[in-house]
């Protein structure tokens, strides 16, 4: 488990600076999903629309996080919102549950719980389980846009034998699909990971994350949460709009 995180740290660089932060929330019962999925995958489609519909009945405390894996681009569509380094993530995953192999969709709840992205049923009883476990975890964060395209994130967290994960996301997209899988359809997706950046203890710092062109940043939130060295499992979380 210790070399799932030490591969994420690796792969997305670490940083850190003395900060401020201004935002916190903390104590209470939280769900971190991530999504591995693509556009050039017909199975996915269900997943974006089952992570929606949970995001529209929990309005606080489910953060939904949607990677765009690119083992799918050369089969007929390349994904504009896919990176390698959300494949590597997903890998990294595989390897700690003792998967043969990655897949899409691919759901995984707080870091300890995966099934397949389109199961609704094991969703919401992954979501309902983890919201009745408070965590007293305390995170505080502080984003806002600077020069150019500089989405700078002020962080800190009292969480021990852990890193710390801050991720932009863009709230919304839809995308029609061309050619593969997926070919004449209008996809839409929520919570789009486009910039992500992952920091070893000490746990308090500055990150600044990158804003794709001709994306506001009104149109985005950042996430942050932290996640046990040991174990993978994810002990807090929060997430703020850009000033």
């Amino acid at each position: 488990m210790k070399s799932f995180l030490l591969f994420i740290i690796l792969s997305l660089g670490a940083t850190s600076f003395s900060c401020d932060p201004s935002t916190s929330k903390s104590s209470t019962g939280f769900a971190v999903v991530e999504l591995f999925t693509s556009e050039g995958c017909s199975s996915c489609p269900p997943a974006d629309k089952v992570v929606a519909k949970l995001l529209k009945e929990h309005k606080s405390n489910v953060y939904v996080l949607g990677y765009h894996v690119d083992y799918w681009d050369d089969l007929g569509w390349k994904d504009i919102f896919s990176n390698n380094i959300f494949t590597q993530r997903q890998k990294a995953y595989a390897k700690a549950f003792k998967l043969s192999s990655v897949y899409t969709p691919q759901i995984v709840v707080n870091g300890t719980e995966q099934f397949v992205g389109s199961d609704e049923g094991k969703l919401n009883n992954a979501v309902a389980k983890n919201l009745q476990q408070p965590s007293n975890i305390k995170l505080n964060i502080d984003a806002k846009a600077g020069d150019g395209n500089n989405i700078t994130v002020q962080y800190s967290t009292d969480a021990a034998a852990a890193i710390i994960h801050i991720a932009l996301i863009q709230l919304e997209a839809e995308n029609k699909i061309q050619r593969g899988e997926n070919s004449g359809a209008t996809l839409h997706h929520v919570n789009i990971v486009r910039d992500i950046k992952t920091f070893p203890p000490p746990l308090k710092g500055t990150a600044v994350l990158k804003l794709p062109v001709n994306l506001k940043a009104d149109e985005c939130s950042v996430i942050d949460y932290t996640q046990n060295i040991n174990d993978n499992k994810i002990t807090a979380a929060i997430e703020t709009g850009i000033k």
